[in-house]
């Protein structure tokens, strides 16, 4: 072996950088055969060029057809092809020895390759592995789940050089919709329901990743929007048993595919994100169960202490009235345990509303619920005031029937949960008026606004749906300050 060829396959164990390494040996393969030009060539495994270097600082391949003389060796290392080292021109032929000496220059190009590879990928999976430190962290320390979702969608997308990033979850029914798109633009893709047939529907069933070369090619194409991307990248969100979502990165189409390594680190971030979620959604769970016992509590002492604390009160007036013989003491001791009698009944309702939690409870409590409850995603007590000739009728329910008392209810939540979302809310009022033609219910808060990526239009979606069953219309208008959403319903 000469000094040359010596020297040029032990500089590349000197650089990290495979382009100066590619670049000495393609110096090194000119000096040696007296070519006029020299390139090496690394591809993807797709084939695509992943590196290009040659001897006259070319960016891009050079079309050598018609070129002669011309010698491609390939660039290969423990069985694994990675390119191509060409030589053109030259008026020396080669001999035996210089052939083999260019053999262990393509050699020391495919170890380059390798290297860069190892190296890239460790880089790779340190960048993702402190994303899916932070996103866990991020949950783990009860950050808002919604929040939390829409900066995972930010944070995969960067860290994968992806183009967009979405986020896809139940939906309405047995739907599977995109609730949650990062990058620029995505408000065509929120909304989406996933096709039952879909590639994002098998990933969740099998529970495995994939990735897509292009969906440029890609045949069928059941979601249109996807069609001006190219390489995409599925990881599903599970957790044991549990099939949370779909988590989906989208790369334009000129972009390079993504990697089993990268597939293989996504999946094991999305595994650890739906987890965290999981626990998320059960300290939620742990905090509902707080506020409801706590319900129960104010329920039973009303009931066992205020209530027989009136009871006795009353009692000592009945006596009293009875043993004055004045008109005018006597009116005033009634009108007194006529105050009584109306503050045990308030009470009494009261306490049937903290205790009831059934879906047949009246509509009244279960709007009165949906207040309680929201207070966990609001981190304050929102507002709630019903009113209208009919706000007090005793047979609402069966004038409503069930299914528009059950659409008033979801509209209340939806618009808290909405409200939820503004950057700044310190204040959400609902307001639903039940009057004798139309039924109206209006979600007002005090934000600054909500984060179209955070904003679930399937909700809005949905709510307009069952707000045109019903005869009527859903507008949510947003505001520099606030936003108010109204839904009203014209047939009884």
């Amino acid at each position: 072996m000469t000094s040359p060829v010596l020297d040029a396959i032990l500089a590349v164990t000197s650089h990290l950088d495979i382009r100066e390494a590619l670049r000495e040996l393609v110096r090194t393969s000119i000096a040696l055969t007296g070519a006029d030009y020299a390139a090496i060539a690394i591809r993807e495994p797709s084939g695509a060029v992943e590196t290009f270097v040659d001897s006259e600082d070319n960016i891009e391949p050079v079309d050598l057809t018609g070129n002669e003389p011309r010698l491609d060796v390939p660039v290969r290392g423990h069985d694994v092809t990675y390119g191509t080292l060409t030589l053109v021109g030259g008026s020396t032929p080669l001999s035996a020895e210089g052939v083999d000496q260019l053999h262990l220059l393509a050699g020391a190009a495919a170890t380059a390759a390798a290297n860069s590879r190892l190296y890239d990928a460790a880089r790779t999976r340190e960048r993702w592995l402190a994303v899916g430190q932070e996103i866990t962290t991020m949950l783990l320390a009860g950050t808002d789940v919604e929040e939390s979702l829409a900066l995972i969608a930010s944070r995969m997308r960067q860290v994968a050089g992806a183009d967009t990033a979405v986020i896809v979850l139940p939906g309405v029914g047995e739907d599977w919709v995109i609730e949650f798109a990062d990058g620029d633009p995505v408000g065509d893709l929120i909304g989406i329901v996933m096709p039952p047939e879909g590639r994002a529907m098998r990933v969740l069933a099998d529970g495995h990743g994939i990735i897509v070369e292009s969906f440029a090619r890609a045949r069928p194409l059941r979601v249109p929007e996807f069609g001006r991307y190219g390489p995409s990248l599925y990881a599903p969100l599970v957790a044991g048993e549990r099939r949370l979502g779909v988590f989906i990165l989208l790369r334009n189409k000129q972009a390079p595919e993504f990697t089993e390594n990268e597939l293989t680190i996504a999946e094991s971030i999305a595994r650890q994100a739906a987890l965290a979620l999981t626990l998320a959604e059960s300290r939620q769970a742990a905090d509902l169960a707080s506020l409801l016992a706590e319900r129960g509590r104010i329920a039973r002492d009303l009931h066992d202490l205020a209530i027989q604390q009136l009871f006795a009160t009353g009692l000592q007036l009945r006596a009293a009235a009875q043993t004055s013989s004045d008109r005018q003491t006597q009116e005033a001791f009634e009108s007194a345990l006529t105050g009584v009698d109306e503050a045990v009944a308030q009470i009494r309702s009261i306490v049937r509303t903290l205790r009831s939690d059934a879906q047949d409870a009246p509509l009244l409590e279960r709007l009165r619920r949906e207040e309680s409850l929201a207070r966990i995603g609001l981190g304050f007590a929102p507002t709630l005031s019903i009113e209208g000739p009919l706000a007090d009728d005793g047979a609402l329910a069966e004038r409503l029937g069930e299914d528009l008392a059950d659409d008033v209810v979801a509209v209340v939540r939806e618009g808290f949960a909405n409200a939820a979302r503004h950057a700044g809310a310190t204040a959400v009022h609902a307001r639903v008026h039940l009057g004798t033609r139309q039924l109206t219910v209006q979600v007002t808060d005090d934000g600054t606004g909500v984060d179209p990526r955070r904003t679930r239009r399937s909700g809005l979606a949905n709510l307009a749906a069952r707000a045109q069953a019903h005869g009527g219309t859903c507008e949510l208008v947003a505001g520099e300050v606030g936003s108010v959403l109204t839904w009203t319903a014209r047939r009884w």
